[in-house]
């Protein structure tokens, strides 16, 4: 039993123990490449995100650590068999209500830590904004050590790339495959403001990729991992802590 996981802590301990922060990893359930499984951003986040609240328990932090919503919104990949798909207003409802639960409990700040690219939490917090007495905020996980990306990894991409590579191979090995891997080779647009990413659209998978990836996998190692990995857990576990011990008062959070 570890004491930060809601999951596996029994009322008995809830009693005895007092919360400030709450952190709710949110995933996806689909395809990455040939090599990656259906759950990578859901064990990635979870994985992430239990590391950092440990050591934050370990640094005094009082938080704990929510069960993982294991579905995103994944219109743009449902050619690919089996993938689940939520509607941002489907997931938006899901979290209003975990935040209300949250606040009904005294639990008045959350973290809301995100494990898939097609997950809009910053424009729940637009929506929710004023509604509620808790202080929630979002983290796209991956982004935490963007300032080193470049020195670790080789390959541009963002689905199943060199960098998701390493990643699992430091955090769940034994659920990737390199040898099945493709190149993740992705076709262009007709249009050139689309292809320079002026112009945005949502992206149909099927006809952008091969077979879901989105970059070169190949160079992916579990040492590259481990070093994106580690400084993205001791950031966040600083940054739980540093907003556990924070008084909630007049110009909070400024």
């Amino acid at each position: 039993m570890q004491t930060w996981r809601l999951q596996e802590i029994t009322y008995k301990l809830v009693k005895e123990s007092r919360y400030d922060v709450a952190v709710l990893p949110i995933g996806s359930t689909e395809p990455h490449n040939l090599h990656m499984p259906y759950g990578t951003d859901a064990i990635t986040v979870t994985a992430v995100a239990d590391r950092a609240c440990e050591r934050a328990s370990q640094a005094g932090g009082r938080v704990i650590l929510l069960p993982t919503i294991p579905y995103g919104v994944n219109t743009n990949l449902l050619e690919f068999p089996l993938t689940i798909s939520v509607t941002l207003k489907a997931l938006s409802g899901v979290l209003t209500e975990i935040v209300h639960s949250l606040d009904h409990h005294g639990i008045r700040k959350l973290i809301l830590l995100n494990g898939h690219g097609g997950n809009e939490c910053k424009a729940f917090l637009r929506d929710i904004h004023g509604q509620t007495g808790v202080f929630i905020t979002a983290v796209d996980w991956w982004k935490i050590p963007n300032d080193i990306r470049r020195e670790v990894f080789e390959e541009d991409g963002d689905h199943a790339d060199e960098m998701e590579t390493s990643v699992g191979l430091y955090l769940f090995p034994d659920l990737v495959h390199p040898e099945d891997a493709d190149a993740g080779t992705v076709r262009s647009t007709r249009f050139d403001g689309i292809n320079a990413g002026w112009a945005a659209i949502t992206r149909p998978w099927h006809l952008l990729t091969t077979n879901s990836g989105v970059g070169d996998p190949r160079k992916g190692t579990r040492e590259k991992g481990e070093r994106f990995v580690e400084v993205a857990v001791d950031r966040l576990a600083r940054f739980i802590t540093e907003l556990s011990n924070a008084e909630m008062d007049g110009t909070f959070p400024y």
